[in-house]
């Protein structure tokens, strides 16, 4: 059955920012009108500007202004038709649309004004003719940077998924060799538990075999609890874990596998480095725009803290950061005798 959880990691998955996400942002919008300014201050600025040149600044920056604003509500109204086209065929659409405003915006204003427009000094005909010929050089301009972009962004899209491809290559061996380890060594001290630590292993390797993806907190911290009980037959009275959770845990995602590899780090460095053992708290705290996640353990009986390869801890951290788009992290510090690892989520639409 799918669950909600599911659907939301799915879609999650498959959905990809748009080019035209861009365009109803507010620096956008900002930007689009002080280049048309900048546009109508070089043609009143340019020879053979008839008139008064701030009236010229004046008419021109209404045209352009219109054109432009005309252009971003028309790709607004059409962005479900245009969502499926590919980003340098949204691109040339733009262009035509922006000449079609422009032949739109000079009829209106030959029917409303005739031969009164101070712009059309020399006839409209002609005056459409130049508009014309300004938009399809700022256009096809706007092309060329707009190409050069979409290329730096695909590029770098694919250095961060090479990244954490990369990453997660790295944690799986290191986190299934732990794992088979641990149940190698409880086959023969306790056989009797060896069906719940089966069951235990399977949650566990699904998860790590099933590829990078991103599921709800709550189903994370199942693969930790499930983690937990694995290490809780190796070591006996020697871990004690507290479990501080909300009611009910707040509804943020998390990429698979990136906060149980703190557990096992509190394991690795923490408990199995001290002849008496000790305890492990996982507390889960919110405030209205963050989710707080701590792991926190003793520091070893010498009380250095040793780390190891940190592939876990680093793994966790880049595929969280790039989840939440750098909203969200991952902390460590060390506090008296304790070592505490802090996930820090962010609460809505990353």
């Amino acid at each position: 059955m799918t669950t909600p959880s599911t659907r939301r990691a799915n879609r999650r998955a498959t959905d990809a920012p748009q080019p035209l996400d861009t365009l109803w942002q507010a620096p956008t919008i900002v930007w689009v009108i002080l280049a048309g300014e900048c546009l109508a201050v070089v043609l009143a600025l340019a020879p053979g500007a008839s008139g008064t040149r701030m009236v010229y600044f004046g008419l021109a920056s209404l045209v352009i202004q219109w054109v432009s604003m005309l252009s971003l509500g028309v790709l607004y109204l059409l962005r479900r038709a245009l969502a499926h086209l590919r980003p340098q065929r949204l691109a040339w659409v733009a262009l035509g649309l922006m000449l079609l405003n422009t032949w739109l915006v000079s009829g209106m204003g030959w029917m409303m004004f005739g031969d009164g427009w101070p712009l059309a000094s020399e006839g409209w005909p002609r005056l459409i003719l130049q508009l014309t010929g300004i938009v399809l050089a700022v256009g096809l301009l706007g092309l060329a940077a707009f190409e050069n972009h979409w290329r730096g962004r695909l590029h770098a899209v694919r250095a961060k998924q090479s990244e954490l491809q990369a990453l997660q290559a790295r944690i799986r061996p290191h986190f299934l060799f732990n794992t088979l380890n641990t149940g190698a060594a409880l086959v023969h001290r306790q056989p009797e538990e060896v069906e719940r630590l089966l069951l235990d292993l399977a949650d566990l390797f699904r998860a790590a075999l099933a590829g990078p993806r991103d599921i709800s907190l709550e189903d994370e911290l199942a693969l930790a609890r499930r983690y937990l009980e694995i290490e809780s037959l190796r070591f006996g009275e020697r871990l004690r874990i507290d479990w501080k959770l909300p009611r009910e845990l707040p509804d943020v995602t998390v990429p698979a596998l990136s906060i149980q590899p703190l557990v096992e780090n509190a394991i690795r460095h923490g408990i199995e480095r001290r002849p008496e053992g000790g305890d492990i708290e996982i507390a889960v705290t919110t405030t209205p725009d963050t989710v707080v996640v701590r792991i926190i353990n003793p520091l070893p009986s010498g009380g250095e803290n040793r780390p190891g390869h940190q592939v876990g801890l680093n793994a966790s951290q880049v595929r969280i950061e790039a989840l939440t788009g750098g909203r969200g992290s991952v902390l460590t510090q060390q506090e008296g005798k304790r070592f505490i690892a802090t996930v820090r989520l962010p609460i809505g639409e990353n």
